[in-house]
């Protein structure tokens, strides 16, 4: 079939080939000039035939925000809109109101799969109408990975990027879990073989999956990852994820620890660990690290409490 796509970065750029590869036109704006096959979202609508059907491909929050609106703007009834990004569900909810109260289809659509997508297929996620998701399928049928699975139509607007929106949460506590795994092997002095350690787990062990590969991959190019910074930031679906369980009243203790991870990495120095230093020193005469210095021997200048 024929799609226009607006923005095609690491992501797009790369649906983009996968698609034209699987024969079907593919019109493609983005603001760098260089990788763009029009001059203008304007451009592009008038060079896709009606009825017509538009993926947007652009970071979640305002520029997604701008983009719908504008296309709600200039398409016409019997149109239809997919957004691809990773926006909030709630904003699906809005976007799938305004675009069809002017006869504009709507598809919300949860995308997996990364830098490898396009040799590998992306696993895909959705929300919306039978009728539009079923205008879209071939599309959907050659972006996927070959094979049984790979796709859902996971319910009603808004339902596709909610549970990517969970599965993302559910990756948080996957790569904190191997994260920790890692920082505990390798702090023992009985260990010798880190990295060998991870790469015996890639068969026959109930732990193996993609992330394990990807960790893989990672530490045979830099074995003790000295090279990298403990800094990670977070997308945003990770937080979505614990405000949708709050809501709900779901426990999420897992995904919920590997998001403050993720803050805690940030923090050069903790102000919640110097209260915890303060008190442990204040009630036992624990042993403490002056700011900028070597610390103190244990109860030194403390007079412990008689309880």
């Amino acid at each position: 079939m024929e799609l226009g796509i607006i923005g095609l970065g690491k992501m797009g750029g790369n649906m983009a080939e996968r698609l034209r590869r699987g024969g079907h036109t593919v019109i493609g704006y983005d603001r760098d000039p260089g990788i763009s096959d029009v001059g203008s979202v304007e451009e592009l609508v008038e060079r896709l035939s009606p009825p017509r059907a538009v993926w947007v491909m652009v970071p979640a929050g305002q520029a997604t925000e701008d983009t719908i609106h504008s296309l709600g703007e200039i398409l016409q009834p019997g149109d239809l809109v997919v957004d691809g990004g990773n926006s909030h569900y709630v904003d699906d909810q809005k976007h799938d109101e305004e675009l069809s109260a002017k006869g504009i289809g709507f598809v919300d659509c949860g995308v997996s799969g990364g830098v490898w997508g396009l040799e590998n297929g992306y696993a895909l996620m959705v929300g919306g109408t039978d009728e539009n998701v079923k205008r879209l399928m071939p599309v959907f049928e050659t972006l996927k990975p070959p094979g049984e699975f790979g796709f859902v139509h996971s319910g009603k607007a808004g339902a596709g990027h909610f549970v990517k929106m969970v599965h993302n949460g559910i990756e948080y506590a996957m790569m904190q879990a191997f994260g920790e795994g890692f920082e505990l092997i390798e702090a023992s002095d009985l260990v010798t073989k880190v990295p060998e350690t991870f790469l015996s787990w890639q068969e026959g062990t109930v732990i193996r999956s993609w992330l394990l590969d990807l960790l893989n991959r990672a530490l045979a190019e830099d074995p003790e990852l000295d090279d990298l910074r403990g800094y990670a930031n977070d997308s945003g679906e990770g937080r979505w994820t614990v405000q949708a369980a709050v809501e709900h009243a779901v426990p999420l203790p897992a995904i919920s620890a590997s998001l403050f991870a993720r803050f805690a990495s940030r923090q050069d120095e903790s102000p919640a660990m110097r209260v915890v230093a303060a008190l442990r020193k204040q009630f036992g005469g624990h042993a403490v690290e002056a700011a900028g210095g070597d610390g103190d021997s244990p109860g030194a200048d403390v007079n412990p409490p008689a309880v």
